[in-house]
């Protein structure tokens, strides 16, 4: 790709899935999380070498008995940036089972074995009601939803170094492919990534989002935006900006290289 590169960034929590068996339940940006009847707060937790326990606090809004289970995971993320869960023993939490009659609260204790030192360990406490028997079963069609809210867990090393970079942007066929790593030992939440083209006079040609995401510490994640023909070809510069719930933002220039516009 012809062009220059003008790379500079200053080092300045859930998920949301639904399945028709399964409903994968985590909120951004809220200190109580609600999972259909019931609710947990916090619905994220930061430990370290002075708080390495907690206390979660789950309340039944709903007119029926709900019980839940819980499950500890370690969370990772693999080549490609994407979520990986496994069983561990390194989170303890008590109790395991909780049975919740209407407007009952109850708390779960939850801590770690051993401290974090050079890099942040993170994990998720999964909470999944455990389905009740029906009465009716006459229905053979009828459909059990099971809900499931995984609460992050992060446990802090002993001297936090958030750091990021944009480790390669590149052009081709008309589709922009940016790849975002974390350098440092901390997670860090990607808000947004913002694609601004601009003309020869500096004037924009066209502004796209892209949605972020949690990105852990040594992980890495590829982006990739569509960009129509005729604002490509209208644009002599790409400016990528990525923009974190933390101190870093990472900011990044390219030239057009207009060959690489059509699909």
């Amino acid at each position: 790709m012809a062009g220059h590169d003008r790379n500079h960034f200053a080092v300045s929590f859930f998920s949301c899935i639904f399945s028709c068996a399964v409903l994968l339940f985590s909120l951004v940006f809220s200190s109580v999380g609600h999972a259909g009847q019931w609710r947990v707060a916090p619905v994220r937790i930061t430990l370290d070498q002075r708080a390495a326990s907690c206390v979660i606090t789950v309340l039944n809004d709903g007119e029926d008995t709900v019980n839940l289970q819980g499950k500890a995971m370690v969370w990772t993320q693999d080549a490609d940036g994407k979520d990986v869960y496994e069983e561990t023993g390194d989170l303890i939490f008590f109790p395991r089972i909780l049975m919740l009659h209407k407007g009952e609260q109850k708390i779960i204790r939850a801590g770690i074995k051993a401290p974090a030192r050079s890099r942040e360990k993170t994990y998720r406490l999964f909470l999944e009601e455990i389905p009740q028997a029906k009465a009716d079963t006459s229905d053979a069609t009828q459909l059990t939803v099971v809900i499931r809210f995984g609460i992050p867990v992060f446990v802090k090393p002993l001297k936090e170094e958030p750091a990021g970079e944009l480790v390669s942007a590149t052009l081709e066929k008309g589709e922009l492919s940016a790849v975002v790593a974390n350098t440092g030992n901390t997670h860090f939440r990607i808000t947004d990534i913002t694609v601004k083209g601009t003309d020869q006079a500096g004037r924009e040609t066209f502004s796209e989002k892209l949605n972020g995401w949690y990105l852990l510490a040594g992980a890495r994640r590829q982006y990739s935006l569509a960009v129509p023909a005729e604002k490509c070809l209208a644009s002599e510069q790409l400016d990528i900006s990525v923009v974190t719930d933390s101190d870093i933002t990472i900011n990044r220039s390219m030239d057009v290289d207009k060959a690489q516009c059509q699909p």
